[in-house]
């Protein structure tokens, strides 16, 4: 018997879940919808034949609470091999609670630690498992909030720079007046060659966007993401066609199921799709998502969580880039040895270092667990 097959007959014997809240690096930051002064990470570890996968989301501990009641009970006694047929159990699992918000982010917390749990049985690196198109993925580097003066924002496009990124994104639309100058200060800071991109947070109306779609323009701006709502589908569209030319509008990372991506392609709402593989129902979903967007010629970006859309996103033919977010990559470099680091502006999963290639640094994030 081959050794996948003799591993083929295991069952998934352990499931743990822990919630930990860390402070951000400044006392607060925002953007332009929101404040806050720390992120929740919720981290769970499936286990099988002597092996742990892990798998997280950024939330509330709520989901961790979903994860214990609603989901570790099919979980025990799974085939970790067959990790879509579980991914549709947790669907069923999860029926009354609905299929978004925090079920879809406790789901795809657990999906991504069923892959990585299953890469490592294999022992193969998880971008290989399912399986690899890319060798490595571009990066943007993503930060720039809008409480941060023009030092610090000068001093986080220069780590960018370091990195060798070709893109960087900064946060807009609290003091919409304040933005042109702050794109300057990013401007002047990374140099010509440099893409720069705005990021809304749906902080405008559709006539807002397109007042202040055109200005940014005129700064060389050609990427500006959720400028309103995103779940106003009628309203991206209009500022899509309305835009000026060579503006690309993203939007997606508050998806949370299939049908809304169909719904927001439908729509004609974006020009390049994005999802969050930590809500948007872990990788079995996101690898559905990438042939939405083959079907429509659409590029897609991946939203946040750099350690696990590294992996991912190497399997999604339509990827262009994935976000290298000031809070995620911090937080994950806190808690989890083996995070990748850039190098020339992209990241690339490590072949020697089986699923994920990380490791819960327990003692370090013992620190900032809290109830879940």
């Amino acid at each position: 018997m081959s050794t996948i097959a003799a591993r083929g007959a295991g069952r998934i014997d352990s499931v743990a879940v822990h919630a930990y809240q860390v402070p951000t690096e400044t006392e607060q930051e925002s953007d332009g919808t929101l404040v806050w002064d720390s992120t929740t990470i919720v981290v769970v570890e499936v286990g099988a034949e002597g092996h742990t996968g892990i798998g997280y989301t950024y939330c509330d501990p709520a989901a961790a609470r979903v994860i214990e009641s609603k989901l570790a009970g099919i979980l025990e006694g799974a085939d970790p091999l067959l990790v879509e047929q579980t991914w549709s159990r947790m669907q069923v699992e999860t029926r009354q609670l609905g299929h978004s918000g925090i079920a879809a982010m406790a789901t795809s917390a657990v999906d991504i630690a069923l892959w990585d749990l299953k890469a490592r049985l294999l022992d193969v690196c998880l971008a290989d498992a399912l399986p690899r198109f890319h060798e490595r993925v571009a990066i943007y580097g993503s930060g720039g909030f809008t409480n941060y003066t023009d030092e610090r924002l000068r001093a986080q496009a220069s780590d960018w720079m370091r990195w060798g990124v070709g893109r960087v994104k900064i946060k807009v639309g609290r003091e919409k007046v304040c933005d042109p100058a702050r794109v300057d200060v990013v401007r002047a800071t990374v140099g010509p060659d440099v893409e720069v991109m705005v990021d809304g947070n749906g902080a405008y109306t559709p006539a807002e966007a397109l007042l202040w779609g055109h200005c940014f323009a005129e700064q060389g701006v050609r990427y500006f993401e959720e400028p309103c709502s995103s779940q106003d589908l009628a309203g991206l569209a209009e500022i899509r066609r309305r835009s000026p030319a060579g503006m690309a509008i993203a939007a997606g990372e508050y998806g949370w199921n299939l049908p809304y991506f169909q719904r927001m392609l439908d729509a004609g709402a974006v020009d390049i799709l994005q999802a969050d593989v930590t809500r948007c129902g872990g990788i079995t979903n996101l690898l559905r998502i990438d042939g939405l967007c083959q079907a429509r010629n659409l590029p897609f970006s991946a939203h946040c969580a750099p350690a696990v859309s590294a992996h991912a996103c190497c399997a999604m033919q339509s990827v262009i880039h994935i976000e290298y977010f000031f809070d995620h990559y911090r937080i994950e470099s806190l808690l989890f040895d083996g995070v990748l680091s850039p190098q020339d502006g992209a990241l690339e999963p490590d072949r020697s270092r089986p699923g994920l290639g990380l490791e819960l640094r327990r003692d370090a994030a013992a620190q900032y667990e809290v109830p879940a």
